[in-house]
């Protein structure tokens, strides 16, 4: 059950980036609003990985002092 969701995940991230290059070529409007779509989530996954990362170095800095 779990390959199939990731699977499912690794399709949907494909075609996001498909639609991303299509767009950028003058693809037709619902490429580019499923381009707009994938950029703004990859903005949000972006985001949340680096205030992961913050908030794990100043844990791993204070449990080593």
């Amino acid at each position: 059950m779990a390959v199939l969701v990731l699977v499912g995940v690794l399709v949907l991230v494909v075609g996001g980036c498909v639609c991303v290059v299509w767009a950028s070529r003058g693809g037709p409007r619902w490429v580019r609003i499923v381009a707009q779509v994938t950029m703004g989530l990859g903005e949000v996954v972006r985001v949340l990985a680096r205030s992961g990362r913050k908030s794990g170095s100043g844990s791993n800095s204070d449990s080593s002092d």
